[in-house]
């Protein structure tokens, strides 16, 4: 009954907003803010249904712009707000500094490695991490299982990882736009860059079909559909993301979903006798990686877990809340996906998020490795998803 979805979703997000005044007096403004956050990208997540595996599927085959359009928009957005930071952190970006916490990684075959693996295991699993996070909030059991696979290829990731170092990352640099043109010029060929990239995708789909409903807004009930039941534009949920990142990274730190779910990956590997005690170089490489804590829950942490909470909250009120029946075969390929997602993610720092928008956010050439690498991955393993769920 649609009174009883809205009710539980009304109580979620009550709840969520009382957790962040007790965050606020308890554990400071950083954590409050962080699941405030955390809720805010959860529900565009689902509203916009952002996923940049489905987005980049619905271009590669059906011919749908919309969804990458939106991941455009996303990156538009960041690149513009990350500016207006770096501007006043960093003001002369040719001295030598890098801004605080901006993921901007090695620039080595490893980050290459990471986004091409990565994107097979979206494939594989139908999603990247951010949005098996929010489909847990729709009752998705694939999820479930995606993410309990990228357990097992974290751990796999940090069984490799010294030796990586050792081969080439101890001696990788990190590259950055600004370094090299100043803010006015990197800012200005990666935003040409974008756009140049939505022109040719709409020349290319004779002006862009759509993969979103209808909007006509004629009365509170059209409204309410529009903004709490239909799939919202692409540009609308990207431009919110973008923003979302921009907001974080000024008040706590950048827009990341992997870093708590690979700290508790190393602690199992650990337990284990798999990881090693020490990650050689870790510590002073920046991106969405594992942290040490010693709270029960990181920062991350929250943020992950409101963003899950406030996805079902969409889910509740879209009426989208339902749990999966899916043949075996699919759950078999979202395990084996999800190792591909955990093993790429840690080489690389980060996933789709942490990696890809954060860093060409912060106009990092990392990103925009990644990011080639994973659409690469995913075109070439999509027959082999097609063939396996027929």
């Amino acid at each position: 009954m649609p009174i009883v979805r809205h009710s539980l979703a009304v109580l979620i997000m009550s709840s969520l907003a009382w957790a962040g005044f007790l965050l606020h007096e308890s554990l400071g403004r950083q954590a409050s803010f962080l699941l405030i956050g955390g809720a805010a990208f959860g529900f565009v997540l689902q509203r916009a249904r952002f996923c940049f595996f489905c987005m980049l599927r619905e271009w590669m085959e059906e011919g749908q712009v919309q969804g990458v359009l939106g991941i455009i928009a996303a990156l538009a957005t960041g690149t513009l707000g990350y500016l207006v930071l770096f501007g006043a952190w960093v003001p002369d970006p040719g001295a030598g500094f890098l801004p605080p916490r901006a993921h901007i990684g090695p620039v080595s075959w490893v980050v290459l490695a990471g986004g091409f693996i990565f994107g097979i295991g979206m494939s594989l699993s139908g999603s990247c991490l951010s949005a098996h996070l929010y489909r847990l909030g729709e009752g998705s059991w694939v999820s479930l299982l995606a993410l309990a696979g990228a357990v097992a290829g974290f751990i796999a990731g940090f069984m490799v990882w010294n030796r990586l170092w050792s081969i080439t990352l101890a001696e990788a640099e990190p590259l950055w736009l600004p370094a090299q043109l100043g803010y006015a010029g990197a800012g200005g060929v990666q935003l040409a860059a974008l756009a140049g990239l939505a022109a040719w995708l709409m020349i290319r789909s004779g002006g862009g079909s759509t993969s979103a409903e209808p909007v006509g807004v004629k009365s509170l009930g059209d409204l309410w559909s529009s903004v709490m039941v239909r799939r919202w534009p692409g540009w609308v949920g990207g431009s919110a993301v973008g923003l979302i990142g921009t907001a974080l990274y000024l008040r706590a730190d950048p827009l990341g979903v992997t870093a708590e779910l690979s700290r508790h990956s190393r602690d199992l590997g650990s337990a284990l006798g798999l990881s090693p005690a020490r990650l050689e170089g870790l510590d002073r490489l920046a991106g969405c990686i594992v942290a040490e804590t010693s709270q029960l829950i990181g920062n991350n942490g929250i943020f992950v877990l409101a963003m899950v909470a406030a996805a079902l909250a969409a889910a509740l009120f879209a009426g989208q809340f339902r749990i999966e029946r899916k043949p075996p075969r699919t759950l078999v390929s979202a395990l084996i996906g999800g190792v591909f997602l955990g093993f790429g993610s840690m080489i690389a720092l980060g996933c789709s998020i942490g990696t890809l928008l954060s860093g060409i956010s912060a106009l990092a050439w990392s990103g925009w490795l990644f990011a080639l690498a994973m659409v690469a991955g995913i075109w070439i393993s999509l027959p082999l998803r097609r063939r396996i769920l027929g």
